[in-house]
């Protein structure tokens, strides 16, 4: 039953102990379930014979042989989440994310995401595009950033929107924009950040600007729409993307001194900021519990007819509640 990519572990064991726990404890990186199962499947061998039993007791001096065929990842089932349309015909379908929804499946997130949303509505054209966990999907907005993102319904149209969005732009056949509120406001009313990215040293979930050799290039694009207070205490920006790189928005405009309202992640400096809020716009960035971005601007072209499309998104309910509260208060 061994696969020719199976992983083989081998040991010898030195003392007498039972076989599942004498593997578990020789590889922590697998566990004892795990290697439970391997039994039952044959995949485990004492001097050569494959043994059956959990309980197997070894002997001192033994030779244990276990093989580990690849990982498969599981696939998405299809739930009822309810999804905004924005448009759709037999090769794509744009969406209207919400924040709080999970793109794709992954760890601690295995149902509830978007994934198994379009599953449900798209019903097997999505089958084996692009991945087992990741069908269709040719970008992704962070779990709490709203906004557009379009999703491929075939290999032709997968193929055709990754070229794209691997081009940012530059081709000019993809437009993507964001907007922001940010704490403070930027110098320069327009302006580019180009800063590489790279994962925190200290902090795994984290991103930061970085010229480490891990870096990667990152460029955005940003303008001012609209300043509250004087000096400003926050500011409406716009922010077009000439790379895609993960929390890229949320990692530049930390840099610039002005992290997004909310960002859990990012802001963390600025919490004693609130205080110079009024009640009302202090209740609107508390319940706004995420990072202030939305994915408002999408243009792209039509992967099978060449033709250019484009999409607007509103803002959200609680950064539209939160906007309404900020200018009242600069008023």
């Amino acid at each position: 039953m061994n696969s020719p990519n199976s992983q083989i572990l081998e040991a010898t064991a030195e003392a007498p102990d039972r076989l599942d726990r004498f593997l578990a404890a020789a590889f922590p990186d697998v566990s004892r379930a795990r290697f439970q199962k391997l039994i039952a499947d044959g995949r485990v061998s004492v001097e050569g014979n494959p043994v059956l039993e959990t309980r197997y007791k070894l002997k001192a001096g033994q030779n244990i042989t276990a093989a580990i065929p690849p990982s498969v990842e599981p696939e998405p089932r299809a739930e009822i989440i309810p999804l905004t349309v924005v448009y759709e015909d037999k090769d794509l379908i744009i969406i209207d994310k919400p924040p709080g929804l999970v793109v794709h499946p992954g760890a601690g997130n295995e149902t509830g995401t978007l994934v198994n949303a379009l599953i449900a509505h798209c019903g097997d054209s999505l089958s084996g595009i692009g991945g087992v966990k990741r069908p269709g999907i040719v970008h992704r907005l962070d779990k709490d950033t709203s906004g557009l993102l379009v999703v491929a319904k075939n290999d032709t149209a997968h193929q055709g929107l990754s070229e794209q969005f691997a081009a940012h732009g530059l081709d000019g056949k993809l437009e993507r924009a964001y907007q922001a509120i940010v704490w403070g406001a930027p110098e320069r009313s327009r302006g580019t950040v180009s800063a590489g990215i790279a994962r925190s040293n200290s902090n795994r979930q984290k991103m930061m600007v970085s010229k480490s050799a891990t870096a990667r290039e990152a460029i955005t694009h940003y303008e001012v729409l609209e300043n509250f207070g004087n000096p400003p205490l926050a500011s409406l920006i716009r922010c077009v993307l000439e790379t895609g790189r993960t929390h890229q928005i949320r990692v530049h405009m930390t840099h610039m001194g002005h992290p997004l309202l909310g960002d859990p992640t990012y802001s963390q400096g600025f919490k004693s900021s609130l205080n110079s809020l009024s009640d009302l716009a202090r209740d609107a960035v508390m319940s706004l519990n995420r990072q202030a971005l939305h994915a408002f601007l999408l243009g792209f072209e039509h992967p099978r007819t060449g033709k250019a499309l484009s999409f607007e998104s509103p803002l959200p309910d609680d950064m539209t509640k939160l906007l309404r509260a900020l200018r009242q208060q600069s008023k």
